[in-house]
């Protein structure tokens, strides 16, 4: 694309000298999709359908289930005109809500079709258990008779999903490439390991709403993000040269989504990783590769980067090296690397800590925690910290010294460490200098 009004850039940061039988390069790239190309995109904008799940288990009676029936309200609203949509109950089983009848297609938005499915809503009722596979099926085969480009869903609990972790993958399986989805746990009931499974299969984000009141500006986001996407299936392109090897390839702003095993081959030098539906908007990703050495001074393309829709090629950044016995040049640092290093590094940490906290593992709870406190206090990351500091008692920030918290001294410690689980893979995009 050419032109102020369709820009795309493609961004590359990375050390382009390697040392002396150096063989791995790590980059940053930034992919960046300008309001002026989104609006050119939108001229040929993709079909779309919308379906919203939302547990009516239980646990859900009350103050939830009001403010889920509200949230629904507003996102339904949000939906643009034209754009198919559909409502699904869920317990231990899943239903249709609107349209009620099962067998029939998804409803077209319109200024009718919304306050009919804003009425199915507020006649929603709780009971049963939780079920998140039934809930996946039902939004999976509701979506299979829409042809719509562009496939989102959302899905709202506040329990425990209480099936077999198999049954739960093989529904999640069989949902991967067809939909993205966005996950909330509302209340304090949930668990963040669900809904970041959810979040990292199908290409959507992940997060905790504790206030029931806010749930309704959190679906408003959503869904707005959701209707300004205007183009589908758009994947990354990695070419590298014989001989060399993609060690990974991972998505690091907005969530951290590691995109590896999802590669498709286009040939023997050539992969493509889906990054599902784009708008106006910024991506950073980490791509390493491990290359074959050459002598000092030859210079070779580790690797080319492009942003592809289908068959056009949107934008393009290219790895550039070079072998030097230079050591001032082959170690220097690159602030966007570094910074993605530290926050891969930071989230794994926080999940570590809370899962061996979980396990009844104090000590390594501790010890991986008051780490986490350590790094969240050197890189700045005052969010990362304030999070921390609902789990641990803080003695000393800069040397990690921390004092886990029992669970009885704070009446939130369980869900905020939930709510911290999912936050820690948010991350901040990559500063540019």
């Amino acid at each position: 694309m050419t032109g102020d009004a369709q820009v795309v850039q493609v961004e590359v940061f990375h050390n382009e000298y390697l040392p002396e039988g150096g063989t791995v390069v790590d980059a940053v790239v930034t992919v960046t999709m300008g309001e002026g190309a989104a609006r050119a995109a939108a001229g040929t904008r993709a079909s779309a359908a919308e379906i919203i799940m939302i547990d009516c288990s239980g646990s859900m009676e009350g103050n939830n289930i009001r403010a889920a029936r509200n949230a629904a309200g507003v996102a339904i609203d949000t939906i643009r005109d034209g754009v198919q949509f559909a409502i699904i109950g869920g317990s231990h089983h899943a239903w249709p809500v609107y349209p009620g009848n099962g067998d029939a297609p998804l409803a077209v938005a319109s200024e009718r079709t919304r306050q009919e499915a804003k009425a199915a809503v507020r006649g929603l009722r709780t009971s049963g258990g939780t079920s998140f596979s039934t809930w996946l099926d039902l939004t999976l085969s509701r979506f299979a008779a829409s042809t719509a480009e562009l496939k989102h869903a959302i899905l709202l609990t506040d329990g425990e999903n209480t099936e077999a972790a198999q049954e739960f993958q093989s529904a999640l399986d069989r949902c991967v490439g067809r939909f993205s989805c966005d996950s909330r746990g509302v209340g304090r009931g949930w668990l963040a390991r669900d809904l970041l499974l959810i979040a990292e299969q199908l290409h959507g984000s992940a997060d905790g709403i504790k206030d029931p009141s806010d749930l309704a500006d959190d679906f408003r986001q959503m869904m707005q993000a959701a209707m300004g996407k205007s183009m589908a299936d758009v994947a990354l392109r990695l070419w590298t040269p014989a001989g060399s090897r993609v060690r990974f390839v991972k998505q690091v702003f907005p969530d951290i989504v590691d995109l590896t095993d999802r590669r498709t081959d286009v040939s023997a030098r050539v992969g493509e990783y889906p990054v599902g539906a784009w708008g106006a908007e910024t991506r950073d990703y980490h791509v390493s590769v491990e290359v074959t050495p050459e002598p000092v001074g030859q210079e070779i393309l580790a690797a080319r980067v492009s942003l592809v829709h289908r068959d056009d090629v949107l934008a393009q950044g290219r790895l550039r090296v070079v072998w030097t016995d230079d050591l001032a040049y082959s170690t220097r640092v690159i602030p966007q690397v570094a910074q993605v290093d530290g926050q891969a590094e930071l989230a794994a940490v926080i999940q570590e800590g809370l899962a061996a906290r979980t396990a009844g593992d104090l000590e390594k709870a501790t010890a991986q925690l008051g780490r986490a406190v350590r790094l969240a206090h050197e890189s700045g990351n005052v969010d990362k910290a304030n999070l921390l500091a609902r789990v641990v008692d803080v003695i000393d920030a800069p040397s990690g010294t921390v004092r886990l918290r029992r669970r009885t001294e704070h009446a939130d410690v369980d869900v905020d460490a939930e709510i911290a689980s999912v936050e820690s893979r948010k991350t901040s995009q990559v500063r540019r200098s």
